[in-house]
């Protein structure tokens, strides 16, 4: 296993409108530069911080990829050591391969999706010479990286074996959330990184949830509500002291912070 297999190191909001996202994160999340793509056809965005970090990138959606199923949302990237052999350890465990590998200057990836229908992305990157980690888009005090991955789905006793099996994420002790069943965490190397819940029967399909830290909750509320954002849920404290709010871009995705009050 390399060092940086089962890390989350990348991740792309997929959105119909890569200029009014752009205006509305750059408002929300301290310190975002989101720079607009110019490649064609792609026209792929890079998301970049105040510190000169990257913590992910903007899919624009074409109306070929929306007709064919795409939706705004965050999709995270996990790194492995083979797109190839990761792929096909998926599909024999239940999940499936939503676009076969894909090869750049910057790695080998492709889209999948977990026992559960969760789409994700596996990604080999290419890492600099004598490199041991190559990303900090996941941190969990970096402000503007992700700082916890947090999945809900309808079966979580599949999900885990499903995910344990691929990274080798470890469990540690769950919370228990009473009516709402456990919430376990996961951990990658011995820090927790995240955890994975049952979804509401309210919520319509299974996701992955990535929580962006900014410095306050209450600032980063106020600015979405002010840019056409909704929030759904918060201001809520969580076990580590900090607060946490989730929410719906002016464009339909799905996203979620974390920070101070």
């Amino acid at each position: 296993m390399s060092s940086i297999h089962g890390a989350f190191i990348w991740y792309e909001l997929m959105t119909t409108d890569a200029a009014g996202a752009k205006a509305f994160y750059e408002a929300v999340v301290d310190g975002w530069s989101i720079q607009p793509g110019s490649q064609p056809p792609m026209f792929y965005g890079h998301i970049l911080n105040a510190d000169g970090g990257s913590t992910g990138g903007v899919l624009p959606l074409t109306a070929e990829m929306q007709a064919g199923g795409a939706r705004p949302g965050w999709v995270g990237y996990i790194a492995v050591d083979d797109v190839d052999a990761a792929t096909a350890a998926i599909e024999r465990a239940g999940g499936t391969v939503l676009m076969p590998r894909t090869t750049i200057d910057v790695g080998s990836f492709a889209l999948v999706a977990d026992c559960c229908g969760t789409p994700f992305y596996v990604m080999t990157p290419v890492m600099p010479a004598g490199a041991s980690e190559g990303s900090t888009a996941y941190s969990p005090t970096l402000t503007g990286r992700c700082g916890w991955n947090e999945l809900w789905t309808a079966n979580p006793d599949s999900a885990l074996a499903f995910y344990t099996g691929q990274f080798g994420w470890t469990l540690p002790e769950p919370m228990d959330m009473g009516a709402m069943g456990k919430y376990q965490f996961i951990a990658r190397d011995g820090q927790q990184i995240g955890a994975i819940c049952r979804k509401p029967e309210q919520m319509p399909v299974s996701m992955w949830n990535h929580y962006f830290r900014v410095p306050g909750i209450a600032a980063a509320k106020a600015a979405a509500e002010a840019n056409g954002g909704r929030v759904v849920m918060g201001p809520h404290q969580v076990p580590t002291g900090d607060w946490i709010i989730q929410g719906i871009d002016p464009q339909g995705a799905f996203f979620a912070l974390v920070g101070g009050q």
